[in-house]
């Protein structure tokens, strides 16, 4: 039988995981309400997600998490309440908190404790009680000893809960919450209210319609009480009320409570009456019966108890509209369909992914001996297969692909917290950030952008100072971009600084021996400089820039998710750096073609057009380029054949495929055209890794092996400078340069 510490060890992860979501939260509203520190909505937001790191926190005895939280949750209360205003300084000290936080979950993940990490934590204690206005508690030694003989002031409190539809879904057991309650205190009466359970053929399993009213004598607050319910706070109605409470109180409650069926229950679930005096008042009504004498309920227990007639009249109306609805809407079932989740742990879904490129593989197997042997009702099945492999491959693809606007997301802190060590004003704008991307390849990205993003302020933008006098705005901006184009995913990193100084560049590319003193190379390559190990214009050293270390790793690392970078820049007006990355790494749609006997495949969305019977047009030169012309322009073009010494007879007729690589279109002469294949995508070993235009490969149908291009690689080759083409290179592109 399991235990409630073999509970609370299955449901841990799941509150890392809620917590950590709540944290980014947390960050993401503090960022925005900089900007808007008067939007309540904001606000709100803000204190729910505090209040739930909270109440989830205490249910799994994280009592470090619930102390700390709570006295951000008193200050998050007091600028609610309009009491305090919200200041930079006030919110860099959230900003704080919220990064005490995060180390606090992360330690009860099981990271080891830090001990500098308490000690700031005392002291942000300490700052955060004196922006709330709030005295610290005196200490146990500071405290009046209480009189002997006297206990604590117990309370009783009347407690009405109707949990939600969706609680079982969203990882919750009530009886756990109940279990915490019972520590506040004595649970002297409790009642399951099952009113509201459907008949047992329209019951739905995966939904909760448990609801408790329950009497609990503690010395707890009522704030106390209901922050035991805080982790389903969302999910529930919830009612704390003091038997004292008014006869206006009472109604009220009743009127907000959940359903009941009888005049009775209603009363004794409101706390109004007891459960004695509601039977003491049944039997004079079926005494006064017996002799005749009808009488009303309601009328028995306002003269045996002196309940007020307004509280009456609130249940009788309570009655009547469950009457109504148990009649209007007798067998309906809502007509919104439930948004159901539920979380995957990545490695099962990466092992779903591999056997079905697997599938995709051994799919293109059969279909090719099916197309063999003829039998026209054994390839109509193989194509039916195909398909349904096909759809199961885009549903699976689509479950990793995640917006990627989460990853922008948390550069607004980094963006804050740099331009203020540098002293500049900066705005970030994000663009995009519902672009969706493969899950692997945001979490390869992100370091990257985050090297990009902090260049570019610490290189790219001025002080206001310096903006000011070059007739710019005081304010900085720096752009975060994404969208989708040609079966790739842009990302661009744009700022309204300085722009790179290509002179300053060259300088320093002749100190340090990258290019021989005195050669000017163009714009290009000038930038290119920029990604050399070593490289860096800094003056001075720093602890964000000034030792070469950095645009060499992120151009290393983005290439190797086969992607792009490309660096364009306007002195005195800014800089752009575009990232192109392929989607997912796992499989694409591509177009299979063949140059002699070997099999090559494009990814089928940089395919623009394909030229039968026009590659004799084609005017190449020795290395095997040249251009063509298409529809009045001229279409550069690079022979496969010669670029890469492929062997074997020419093709009679030979045929282009047109490509498209950013803005730029290119042809590819080829020999055979194999029509449209399912791709999985394959790294290349060792040998290959520095092959250039190639990105990875794929196993065909049969047994033969694919080399996938890497387009925009392929066309920076086909559209390489006349200088390089005619020096004394060997012919064949076997190794990068």
């Amino acid at each position: 039988m399991s235990t409630d510490a073999d509970f609370i060890a299955e449901a841990l992860p799941a509150f890392l995981s809620e917590a950590q979501e709540q944290i980014e939260g947390l960050e993401a509203l503090l960022l925005q309400l900089e900007d808007r520190p008067d939007d309540t909505e904001l606000l709100n937001a803000l204190f729910r997600c505090a209040h739930t790191v909270k109440g989830s926190a205490g249910l799994f005895g994280l009592d470090d998490i619930v102390g700390f939280t709570h006295h951000v949750e008193t200050l998050l209360q007091r600028l609610r309440e309009g009491r305090v205003v919200l200041t930079p300084a006030l919110s860099t000290l959230l900003l704080r908190c919220n990064d005490q936080i995060r180390a606090l979950v992360a330690e009860a993940g099981g990271e080891p404790a830090d001990e500098a990490a308490a000690e700031q934590r005392g002291a942000l204690v300490a700052e955060l009680q004196a922006a709330a206005g709030v005295t610290a508690a005196p200490s146990a030694d500071e405290l009046p000893a209480e009189p002997r003989g006297e206990a604590p002031l117990q309370r009783p409190w009347h407690v009405s809960v109707a949990f939600g539809r969706d609680v079982f879904r969203n990882g919750m057991d009530p009886l756990a919450v109940l279990n915490y309650v019972r520590g506040l205190g004595d649970v002297t009466h409790m009642v399951c209210d099952v009113g509201g359970v459907p008949a047992l053929d329209e019951l739905d399993p995966e939904s909760c319609h448990l609801e408790f009213i329950f009497s609990l004598v503690s010395e707890a607050s009522r704030e106390q009480i209901e922050d035991a319910f805080s982790f389903v706070r969302e999910d529930c109605q919830l009612h704390v009320m003091n038997p004292g409470a008014t006869a206006a109180q009472f109604a009220d409650l009743i009127d907000a409570m959940p359903d009941n069926p009888r005049l009775g229950d209603i009363l004794v679930a409101a706390g109004a009456i007891s459960p004695m005096q509601l039977q003491q008042g049944l039997r004079s009504q079926q005494a006064a019966a017996a002799l005749g004498e009808p009488a009303l309920l309601g009328q028995l227990l306002t003269e045996q108890t002196g309940l007020a007639p307004q509280v009456v009249d609130a249940a009788l109306r309570k009655q009547q509209e469950r009457r109504r609805e148990a009649t209007g809407t007798a067998g309906a079932s809502g007509n919104g369909e439930d948004q159901r989740f539920i979380r995957v742990q990545a490695n099962r879904l990466d092992a779903v992914i591999n056997l079905l490129g697997e599938l995709v593989i051994a799919g293109a197997g059969a279909e090719l001996l099916a197309r063999q042997t003829q039998q026209r009702q054994l390839m109509e099945a193989n194509g039916q297969i195909s398909r349904l492999i096909e759809e199961i491959r885009n549903g699976t693809l689509q479950l990793r692909m995640v917006p990627i606007g989460e990853t922008f997301a948390r550069f607004r802190r980094v963006v804050r917290d740099t331009a203020a060590e540098l002293g500049k004003s900066v705005q970030l704008e994000i663009i995009g950030g519902d672009t969706e991307l493969d899950k692997s390849v945001v979490e390869r990205i992100a370091d990257p952008l985050m090297h990009l993003v902090r260049n570019g302020l610490d290189h790219g933008l001025e002080t206001p100072d310096q903006r000011e006098a070059a007739g710019k705005p005081a304010q900085g901006r720096l752009t975060l971009s994404a969208h989708h184009e040609a079966g790739s995913i842009v990302i661009r990193i744009v700022d309204d600084g300085r722009g790179i100084q290509r002179r300053k560049v060259l300088e320093r590319a002749w100190e340090r021996g990258l290019l021989e003193h005195g050669t000017v190379p163009d714009d290009n390559a000038i930038l290119r400089l920029i990604f050399e190990p070593g490289f860096s214009t800094a003056e001075t050293v720093t602890n964000l820039s000034g030792r070469g270390v950095g645009m060499d790793v992120v151009r290393s690392n983005i290439e190797a998710l086969r992607g792009s970078v490309l660096l364009e820049s306007v002195e005195g007006q800014g800089s752009t750096i575009e990232i192109r990355l392929p989607l997912t790494l796992a499989i694409i749609d591509g177009f299979l073609i063949g140059v002699g006997a070997s099999r090559f495949i494009f990814p089928l969305d940089a395919v623009v057009e394909v030229i039968e019977g026009r590659a004799g047009n084609a005017v190449l030169d020795a290395r095997g380029r040249g251009v063509v012309e298409l529809r009045g322009q001229l279409l550069p073009v690079v022979s496969l054949r010669t670029l890469y010494a492929i062997d074997g007879p020419q093709a009679v007729r030979s045929s282009i495929v047109v490509l498209k690589a950013g803005h730029t279109r290119f042809g590819v002469l080829v020999d055979a055209l194999l029509g449209q294949h399912q791709t999985v995508i394959k790294p290349l070993g060792c040998l290959f890794r520095r092959l250039r235009g190639m990105a990875g490969s794929s196993i065909l149908g049969n047994g033969e092996v694919a080399l996938i291009f890497d387009v925009p690689a392929l066309g920076q080759l086909a559209a390489e400078s006349t200088s390089r083409r005619h020096a004394n290179e060997p012919a064949a592109e076997h190794l990068s340069a």
